[in-house]
């Protein structure tokens, strides 16, 4: 492994660059010549979904900021980012931010609660996003993210993990505190933790979210129990064991909230943790990532649509059978993602600079694109009826609507979903429709500033280009910590 050279996207000035360079990655990455304006673009199409019409084909994915209130209320700075949820111009906001569904569930200390001392706080987010939405809302699906944090719970203190587990990891285990088998969750806990679910849901119809996402997916809670090979009785083993608590919770809403849409975001792939090379690491810098040694733990049987016997490659057996289950259950909005920011953040969230707890790029990023784009489009193939949103659009920068415009008219993905670009250009889409290029100084760059600071128990946002954050004083601190990490 050495560091390796990547071409930023900036520097490819035409469509032609672009394809001739992931031509030169061997990537199969398609995109448009042109940006396509009006109603003719693929990115207006509306698309149908039980009954309703979502009135256009991009999505905002589910970006919390280490930010309420300790009882996990809402705050200033949150009300501002749902409203450029609400700015995006997006028919179809998938969560606006993760919430817990119990206290101890918290990802930080500072994350949403869904509970009923709350509920007034969250239905003015929902009306702080409505009231910013450009046009009419009659064709705005807003779905809230119901989560509990599993193996990455920090409840009280931002900077002390009290995780619980669905089983034990070989290798995760020791890099997050894994220590007792009473840290791993019994089948009646589990049982309780569904009641939970269902009493989110209810919280969520009354606050007037139009679906819940019963979240799957980064390495949280849900995440992990779809990898719980390893794990006995009723919740592992088994894809139907895998999947029971997916089951019982659906079961539970429609029983106990009727009329409540069901979505889930799921990471349908996943890979081995990764580190840093410690050879090509120094004081300073990191090293490029790669895998932890994991020739121990073969077949590998601790991760969901992983190939047990090479496990930094996926494996879509298992995750189209999944996709299958929830078409079964009536679920047919479904968010495809990959990974975990936590332990391979480059097959998650394909950035040029890496967080402060990463490494490196092991790979163009242009690669963890594609092979996220391309999965979907294979899923699609083999779930048509579902609306599949996609992910790893970010790290497209100028391209980003040349590349949806091209997936969307072939109906590889139904919805391009979009994260951390919304933080600092929450009207991209809107702009590429409305003028046919962008505001090049407002796209993300993907310098993971946002993921450093709540890294590093600060609030999430984007320090280098929105003025609001530029002027707070964790601005400095997250500048010092990417100095002494070697990130400038």
């Amino acid at each position: 492994m050495s560091f390796i050279q990547i071409t930023r996207i900036p520097s490819l000035k035409t469509p032609q660059a672009f394809r001739d360079y992931c031509g030169k990655l061997g990537i199969d990455l398609q995109c448009e010549d042109s940006i396509v304006t009006g109603s003719a673009s693929p990115l207006t199409k509306p698309l149908k979904w039980e009954g309703r019409t979502i009135g256009n084909s991009w999505c905002v994915h589910p970006m919390e900021g280490w930010d309420g209130t300790t009882t996990g209320g809402a705050t200033e700075p949150m009300r501002r980012r749902w409203q450029r949820f609400g700015e995006s111009g997006a028919k179809l906001i998938w969560g606006g931010e993760a919430m817990a569904v119990c206290p101890e569930g918290r990802a930080n200390p500072n994350q949403l609660i869904i509970n009923e001392t709350n509920q007034r706080e969250i239905a003015g987010l929902r009306e702080t996003l409505i009231q910013a939405h450009p046009g009419k809302t009659d064709d705005l699906i807003i779905g809230f993210q119901l989560t509990h944090s599993g193996r990455f719970c920090r409840p009280t203190d931002k900077k002390r993990l009290e995780p619980r587990v669905a089983y034990r990891h070989p290798i995760l285990d020791k890099k997050f505190n894994i220590t007792s088998d009473a840290q791993v969750w019994t089948d009646d806990e589990i049982k309780r933790l569904i009641d939970s679910y269902i009493a989110a849901a209810k919280i969520a119809k009354e606050c007037g979210a139009d679906f819940v996402d019963i979240k799957h997916c980064h390495g949280y809670l849900l995440h992990e129990f779809l990898g719980a090979h390893t794990r006995p009785g009723l919740f592992g083993g088994s894809l139907e064991n895998r999947t029971r608590i997916l089951r019982d919770i659906t079961a539970g809403i429609r029983a106990n909230v009727p009329g409540l849409g069901i979505g889930v975001r799921v990471s349908i792939f996943d890979f081995v943790p990764y580190k840093p090379d410690p050879v090509l690491s120094q004081p300073g810098k990191l090293g490029p990532g790669i895998p932890e040694d994991y020739s121990h733990c073969l077949p590998y049987r601790y991760g969901f649509g992983v190939n047990p016997q090479n496990p930094v490659a996926y494996d879509l057996t298992e995750p189209i059978q999944f996709l299958k289950i929830c078409e079964q259950l009536g679920i047919t909005l479904v968010n495809i993602s990959a990974g975990s920011p936590y332990y391979n953040p480059h097959v998650s969230r394909p950035a040029a600079y890496p967080p402060s707890d990463g490494y490196q790029p092991p790979e163009d990023p242009l690669v963890g694109c594609a092979r996220q784009i391309n999965v979907v489009k294979e899923l699609k193939r083999h779930a048509p009826k579902l609306i599949l949103v996609g992910t790893a659009y970010t790290y497209l920068q100028e391209y980003l609507p040349h590349v949806a415009q091209y997936y969307l008219r072939r109906g590889h993905v139904d919805s391009i979903g979009i994260g951390r670009v919304v933080l600092s250009y929450p009207r991209i889409i809107v702009d590429a429709i409305e003028k046919g290029d962008l505001e090049r100084k407002l796209i993300c760059r993907t310098f993971s500033d946002c993921t450093t600071a709540p890294r590093n128990g600060m609030i999430s946002g984007c320090y280098p280009l929105d003025d609001y954050y530029k002027q707070k004083p964790e601005a400095a601190q997250v500048k010092q910590v990417k100095l002494t990490m070697g990130k400038q």
